[in-house]
């Protein structure tokens, strides 16, 4: 999760996210490198007495300085699309969980089970135990098993959610009459934090998202702790 003075994205916690990094230091590299030339550039126009007459009606420059952004665009274009398709792509999920916003819960439907659903609450600041997050933790956590496709249908019951959990590279509008579909792998057990993206209503910053990820040991006693529950 993020930590106070933090400056960078969270750490990868999924493949997709992994590459949503490589991507921004990939793009930021490009990006460092435009502005020290642009930046030379006007230092040296400042600063400078001297003045070239080739310079001031080049065909060779003309020539060169549109072509040189259009091949930076591509540079920057065709890794941004490989991520998208990746992010859209859902092959074979072991694991399908539907996800209903509501103002302002949130509530989890494993549809692979019979009778294995429950709505997630945020638990209110004089209920939290030592140790837990300040308007971050749940009464009940959407427990997943790690290393397994998991496909998540997302939408809503009154107005627009948006379920989001940085570290996994994941952020989906949830809308009324509509079910939104992705998928996402979680590398490594762990708790993992996000919450409700869109501003939907007065009480938009208190409905978290919590994900726990276990072994496929532990999930299968949890599920069968829930269904003897239910």
């Amino acid at each position: 999760m993020a930590h106070p003075s933090q400056l960078g994205l969270q750490d990868a916690a999924s493949p997709v996210m992994e590459e949503l990094l490589h991507f921004q230091d990939h793009t930021l590299i490009i990006v460092l490198l435009i502005s020290t030339l642009v930046l030379y550039i006007i230092v040296a126009m400042v600063t400078t007495k001297l003045t070239n007459k080739n310079i001031l009606d080049s065909q060779e420059i003309e020539f060169v300085w549109p072509i040189l952004p259009a091949i930076i665009l591509i540079l920057i274009a065709l890794p941004s699309l490989r991520i998208l398709y990746l992010m859209d792509e859902i092959n074979e999920p072991h694991l399908t969980i539907k996800t209903m916003g509501h103002q302002w819960y949130w509530s989890y439907e494993y549809t692979d089970y019979e009778d294995l659903g429950f709505d997630s609450y945020m638990i209110p600041t004089q209920d939290l135990a030592p140790g837990q997050f300040r308007l971050l933790e749940n009464d009940h956590r959407m427990v997943i098993p790690v290393e397994s496709p998991v496909r998540l249908l997302v939408s809503a019951d009154d107005v627009l959610h948006s379920w989001a959990v940085p570290s996994l590279g994941v952020k989906l509008d949830a809308v009324p009459g509509r079910l939104n579909p992705t998928a996402f792998i979680i590398s490594r057990p762990g708790v993992y934090f996000g919450q409700c993206s869109e501003i939907c209503g007065a009480n938009h910053s208190f409905m978290p998202i919590v994900i726990e990820a276990v072994p496929l040991e532990q999930f299968e006693n949890w599920s069968s702790l829930m269904l003897e529950d239910a």
